[in-house]
């Protein structure tokens, strides 16, 4: 059993969106598919770090999780900027029932335990925070960080954390988020968000005692991260 991650799917199987207008992006699904099912087994499990699907709603997404499912693998989904379709977690986890998707999971304000890591995550928020209303989200997902990080606590395993946006970049750092990431001692910090030439400025490797990388799909060139 393995683990591994990838973010920015943006998927639209069920909207008109594609993503093959941009550079590098040219039959992504099926590529990204195929590497996908190369590496991945029944047995493992993929945490996708958002920006899953294009839907609006869930119904507009359904299509996008039914292939996500098709997929091997458990799959752990955390919400992106993107995923206008993100609702409650009553609401997707019932909507995952009654379409039996049975392979996806949602990670918000919780946390797994799958191949001796203690998955843990949240969104996060831009690092511009300019205005109060920014930083009131921010605060709110630091709140959800350090409740996802509070509820593995104990397990015994290495607590993970995936995020969406980066918690630095370009010189801007989000230090509330990378506390929180200390008081729980996590060394270990996977994030999406960034495409194209915003990859090549991303932070990857130790800062401030925390290993940071970048799991994008087209920075992995559409390949699953093996953690």
């Amino acid at each position: 059993m393995a683990l591994f991650a990838i973010g920015d799917l943006h998927f639209s199987t069920g909207s008109d969106k594609p993503m093959d207008i941009f550079s590098g992006w040219q039959d992504y699904v099926e590529r990204l598919c195929e590497s996908w099912r190369a590496q991945v087994s029944p047995e493992d499990t993929v945490v996708v770090a958002g920006d899953i699907s294009w839907g609006m709603t869930l119904s507009q997404a359904l299509p996008d999780f039914c292939l996500i499912d098709s997929l091997p693998g458990k799959k752990i989904l955390l919400k992106g900027n993107h995923d206008y379709w993100w609702t409650s977690r009553r609401k997707m986890e019932e909507c995952f029932a009654q379409n039996r998707l049975r392979t996806l999971r949602i990670l918000h304000n919780n946390s797994y335990e799958e191949e001796g890591a203690a998955i843990c995550g949240t969104r996060g928020w831009m690092l511009e925070e300019a205005t109060a209303h920014d930083h009131k989200i921010a605060a709110r997902e630091e709140g959800r960080l350090r409740a996802s990080l509070e509820s593995a606590k104990g397990c015994g395993a290495e607590p993970i954390v995936f995020l969406h946006y980066p918690p630095v970049y370009l010189g801007a750092v989000s230090g509330a988020m990378i506390d929180v990431m200390h008081d729980y001692g996590v060394r270990r910090c996977y994030y999406g968000h960034l495409h194209g030439s915003a990859c090549k400025n991303a932070v990857e490797g130790s800062f401030r005692g925390i290993d940071f990388s970048l799991i994008s799909a087209d920075h992995l060139d559409f390949r699953l991260k093996k953690l």
